[in-house]
């Protein structure tokens, strides 16, 4: 662990609000946000030349591996402004709580929840790249947070880079000049130390009561094998101190604070945390329910009665059905979800049962992403074999007689007369060079879009808004956005509601008995192609019985596509060398008898393996080869 600078060390005793800076980085995806927090941390001392390394904050060996952010960091730092700075900000010491963000639309939350902890933003932009999907999409997250922006231009280093066109861009979407837009190179570290002075400058001191009861919000936390649960907390009024008794307002829980402290950029602990600060705390507690994110913190005796706003719960957009591969890790994989959820608040599950997978949980995702990375975490950190069925989104199905169901997986698809079937749908953005218009309309419209129009930034970037069935986007649509725009169009989408649709639910069955596992929920014009695809898949992967086993994909009693897999023969007419037919005759009809009783008995075996594959790819519906 690196040595905790001196100046650094959180002395007991509240720090003064006036000189507390609160404030995290937005920007879309690879535009530059961890590096910009490795360089703050140099800078400011808090990290020495021998502790550094690359994206210092991703703290996930999956982070460090797909070279993304998926959760947000806290770290606090200490900076010292000169007298004379060309941004103005008041000469003295400052205590900096800086929030690195994802920037992935799929961790949208991670960035909300970050921003209630911070009163200001540095909007990033990549000078090569300009203003893409997701920095709009940031940029109204921090508005509607009521955040000062501070637009900053990265990556001017670059042969290709174009800070002019991009300052004129970003200035016009913030509502500034393009003169006031900082120009800085994260990875050289060229106007990092300006962005810190505008920072002191720009950001308001957080506004808050000292004297009143404690009040603190708690924006996330995590899981500690040996400490139990550690929480991190804004402190919005009053203070928290060590060996305090506090109370989860929520829940009523009452505990005692064994430490409380601040991240710098590893945990230091502190007698005190006072108005405007951000830091820890940890209690001892196992149980990882006692702390919500979104809850308020308040001390246990003359507390506050009135607990913070919290945060609005996502709704989930994706589900999926989870199955250990081993039925013996369910109860490990239930304890791995409670422990997953504490550090992911935008994760859902609840138990069910796969006739074909056994137990498992079927849980909810905000996206593709997220329900990958979830898999992935789990795997790792938990030591888990896991097996995960096609995702589908949620669909609202009403009968003939006004019933209406909510339809998470497929197998509660409801029997019966149904009169209509509703989807999710979402309002897409699209941002790309104008000369993939073409490409993006054409896939758009192949999977069932409108566009809802069209406004161009500058001369050759346009930004699109389509209307989009959410069942279309989260498989393969950015996959296929991305590789016919050769990686320059970028898409942010938001939930907008539900639209009927002429959807089926096509049932893949093996000799006659239907595989809930393969059951999927459709559109009817993709229907077909689902299931010629699956069943050519399954006849691929499923290993020959002692009988035929025929794989049909229907859709209710009618069966849309079909393939056999061969029964293994043993050669009966081996001993037979010449003499009458009829003899030969007699053996094959004698195998044939065999093989139909057997059919009628045997039950088709699956192997995991063939779940596996099947199910790793099967969501895509491709069109049949003619």
């Amino acid at each position: 662990m690196p040595a905790t600078p001196a100046a650094e060390i959180p002395q007991p005793g509240r720090t003064d609000a006036s000189i507390v800076r609160n404030f995290c980085i937005i920007a879309h995806i690879d535009h530059g946000k961890s590096t910009l927090a490795d360089r703050m941390l140099q800078l400011t001392g808090v990290v020495d030349a021998r502790a550094a390394r690359a994206q210092y904050l991703d703290r996930m060996d999956i982070e460090r591996e797909r070279g993304i952010t998926i959760k947000s960091q806290a770290v606090r730092m200490p900076w010292t402004v000169e007298a004379g700075n060309e941004a103005g900000a008041a000469p003295g010491t400052y205590v900096l709580n800086m929030i690195d963000t994802p920037g992935h639309v799929d961790f949208t939350y991670e960035v909300s929840r970050s921003l209630e902890a911070c009163e200001a933003a540095i909007l990033l932009v990549d000078a090569a790249q300009g203003i893409e999907a997701q920095t709009l999409a940031n940029l109204y997250l921090a508005m509607a947070a009521d955040l000062d922006i501070v637009p900053v231009l990265n990556k001017i280093d670059l042969p290709n880079a174009q800070p002019e066109k991009y300052a004129a861009e970003l200035a016009g979407l913030v509502g500034c000049e393009p003169d006031e837009v900082l120009r800085i190179s994260a990875k050289t570290g060229v106007g990092v130390e300006a962005v810190l002075n505008e920072i002191v400058a720009k950001t308001p001191a957080p506004v808050g009561d000292p004297d009143a009861p404690p009040r603190a919000l708690i924006f996330d936390s995590v899981y500690d094998t040996y400490r139990g649960v550690v929480t991190y907390v804004r402190v919005v009024d009053g203070s928290l101190k060590h060996r305090d008794r506090i109370k989860m307002m929520s829940t009523g829980a009452v505990h005692e604070m064994l430490e409380v402290g601040v991240i710098s950029p590893e945990p230091v602990k502190s007698g005190e945390i006072g108005v405007g600060e951000v830091g820890y705390l940890i209690t001892g507690v196992k149980d990882v329910r006692q702390s919500r994110v979104g809850d308020t913190v308040t001390s246990q005796h003359g507390g506050a009665t009135e607990a913070l706003g919290g945060y609005d719960h996502p709704n989930p957009m994706v589900f999926a059905g989870l199955y250990p591969i081993d039925g013996d890790d369910y109860p490990t994989l239930r304890d791995a979800l409670d422990k997953l959820q504490l550090n992911d608040a935008a994760l859902a599950y609840e138990p069910e049962t796969s006739g074909a997978l056994g137990f498992g949980f079927r849980c909810g995702f905000l996206g593709l992403l997220h329900m990958e990375i979830t898999r992935d975490r789990l795997e790792r950190e938990f030591n888990l074999d896991l097996i995960s069925t096609a995702p589908n989104v949620v669909y609202e199905v009403e009968m003939e007689d006004g019933k209406v169901f909510t339809v998470t997986n497929p197998s509660e698809y409801p029997d019966g007369k149904i009169a209509e079937v509703r989807e999710p749908v979402v309002k897409a953005t699209i941002l790309s060079p104008s000369d993939y218009i073409g490409t993006i309309m054409e896939l758009c419209q192949a999977k069932r879009g409108t566009l809802g129009g069209m406004d161009y930034l500058s001369e050759d970037r346009v930004e699109m808004r389509y209307t989009l069935p959410m069942a279309e986007i989260v498989f393969d649509f950015f996959d296929q956005l991305k590789s016919r725009t050769k990686g320059y169009a970028s898409l942010d989408y938001e939930f907008t509601g539900d639209q009927a649709a002429d959807l089926v639910k096509v049932d893949i069955l093996l000799q006659g008995e239907p595989v809930d596992a393969f059951s999927a929920i459709v559109h009817k014009d993709a229907s077909y192609g689902y299931g010629v695809m699956l069943a050519g898949k399954l006849k691929d992967l499923i290993p020959r019985q002692q009988f035929e086993v025929p794989i049909q994909a229907a859709i209710g009693a009618r069966v849309i596509a079909r393939e056999n897999i061969r029964a293994i023969r043993k050669d009966v007419l081996a001993k037979c060398y010449g003499g009458d037919i009829s003899r030969k005759r007699k053996l094959l009809e004698k195998q044939k008898e065999g093989k139909k009783r057997m059919k009628m008995v045997g039950r088709v075996e699956v192997p995991q393996e063939a779940f596996i594959a099947a199910l790793s790819n099967s969501p895509t519906a491709e069109k049949p080869k003619k």
